[in-house]
């Protein structure tokens, strides 16, 4: 047993001890490297990053697989809303055709929001990696499709709707339709999905000039944020000769927004407030890319609170006019949607069974004879054989792709080469190798009833023209 003072002495040393250690240095930025890497003997943690680009495809390949089940949702509803149904029954049908287009427009903004991200990891401008498709379509058509769709999601909410479409709307333009429509009808989701009562609206008019706007025919809340978007500078104006300006209207009389709020509304990945994010569910994603995709198409979007609740969010794009019968991008000319049809002979080459169903279920709306086959590398085959007027070609396919197989009919013998091709897609980058390869034309999944018999008469009468 140690006495007082061997305690003491032990004491004593033990605080020399202490008092004779460095303090501990602080990490200075000389322990790394020049490139800033840990030097060798040092650990580090290791977080995977994805390869630009790898998210992007992934999203791409999920938006084709998606698409291919709703052109037969969409479809189906189309031709069901055309025969002799009861009100109960068209409601079934308006409700399924909502939740269609609603998820087709998920797949297209998402699809947008991965390029966008793939863009910034590598530097380049966010709102650059949209690429906008330059098609021919029936903006009245468009309009009218919006607007159905407003009414069956707001019947289906107990809401009122009013739809207005400007007499003054131009017919044909062209632009993208695909993802026009998708913005569309994320903002159209947003008003029936925040407003419990009241009702909804949408209102669809030129810009730049157009008489109706001079008259003010845009009243309240509509008409201050559509002079308040254009006066603060957006692009969508028709003072450029063969230009069109649009503005889309959507309100609604839901739990409308504060100013703090409307300013960071169109950020990615974020929602007016955490208590919206909670009730109503969703990504905050859709509205920050509608703002990128409408500047990409020459305007912008704005949103406004209302006087006596809920708020107007106000699209405005900038198309093509395509009165000169002359269609950028595609070579369709203006005529091609009233044009008769004359009945054809379609060799489908799809592997997927659903979509085949869907497929050949139009092409016999429309007065078409289909036979279908499940690879690529048989096509060739079977058109060597003759008897067809047309080949429906999807990219994606087992063994060689659709893009191989274009290639390898034009490489046969005409007339038998010469054949009318339109290339099938669930993603729109497909586009430029499929009429590379020597597709006449080409279709974005989900296909619609019109837009396949548009895609047909266009591709018949440009192989009839190569002949």
């Amino acid at each position: 047993m140690l006495t007082a003072a061997e305690v003491k002495g032990v004491m004593a040393a033990k605080s020399r001890l202490h008092s004779t250690k460095r303090p501990p240095k602080k990490r200075s930025a000389k322990l790394r490297s020049p490139a800033g890497r840990i030097p060798a003997g040092k650990t580090h943690k290791r977080v995977a990053v994805p390869a630009p680009g790898v998210v992007e495809a992934a999203l791409a390949a999920f938006a084709h697989e998606v698409r291919t089940p709703l052109t037969g949702i969409l479809a189906i509803s189309d031709l069901l809303a055309t025969s002799d149904l009861g009100e109960r029954e068209r409601r079934w049908v308006d409700t399924i055709k909502a939740g269609a287009e609603h998820l087709a427009s998920l797949a297209t903004l998402f699809v947008d929001a991965a390029k966008n991200s793939n863009a910034d990891a590598t530097g380049r401008n966010g709102v650059a990696a949209i690429e906008v498709r330059e098609d021919v379509f029936d903006l009245r058509v468009l309009a009218r499709m919006a607007g159905d769709s407003l009414a069956g999601r707001a019947a289906a909410k107990g809401l009122q709707p009013e739809i207005v479409i400007s007499d003054a709307l131009p017919s044909l333009v062209v632009g993208d339709p695909v993802r026009l429509r998708a913005a569309l009808e994320n903002l159209i989701d947003n008003a029936v999905k925040f407003t419990d009562r009241g009702g909804v609206a949408l209102r669809v008019e030129p810009v730049g000039g157009a008489k109706e706007k001079a008259k003010g025919s845009v009243k309240g809340s509509v008409k201050a944020s559509v002079k308040g978007h254009l006066k603060a500078g957006a692009r969508a104006t028709a003072s450029d000769k063969g230009k069109v300006g649009v503005a889309f209207s959507i309100s609604d009389s839901g739990i409308g927004l504060t100013l703090p709020e409307l300013r960071r509304l169109f950020r990615p990945f974020s929602q007016a407030n955490v208590s919206i994010a909670s009730r109503f569910g969703g990504a905050g994603l859709g509205l920050s890319s509608v703002k990128q995709l409408a500047r990409a198409m020459g305007g912008d979007i704005v949103a406004a609170s209302r006087r006596g609740g809920g708020t107007t969010f106000t699209l405005t794009v900038t198309l093509a006019s395509a009165g000169s019968g002359k269609a950028v991008g595609t070579g369709a000319p203006a005529d091609l949607l009233s044009a008769p049809a004359p009945a054809l002979r379609v060799l489908g080459v799809e592997d997927n069974p659903f979509g085949r169903v869907v497929l050949n279920t139009i092409l016999t709306e429309l007065g078409h004879q289909a036979e279908f086959i499940g690879r690529g590398e048989v096509a060739t085959e079977r058109i060597a054989q003759g008897g067809f007027d047309a080949v429906l070609m999807d990219m994606v396919l087992p063994g060689i792709n659709g893009i191989e197989a274009i290639r390898r009919i034009r490489e046969l013998a005409p007339p038998l080469g010469r054949i009318a091709i339109i290339g099938v897609s669930g993603r729109d980058d497909d586009e430029a190798a499929s009429r590379e390869a020597g597709a006449d034309a080409f279709l974005l999944k989900p296909v619609s009833p019109r837009a396949l018999a548009t895609a047909l008469l266009e591709a018949t009468r440009r192989a009839a023209a190569a002949t």
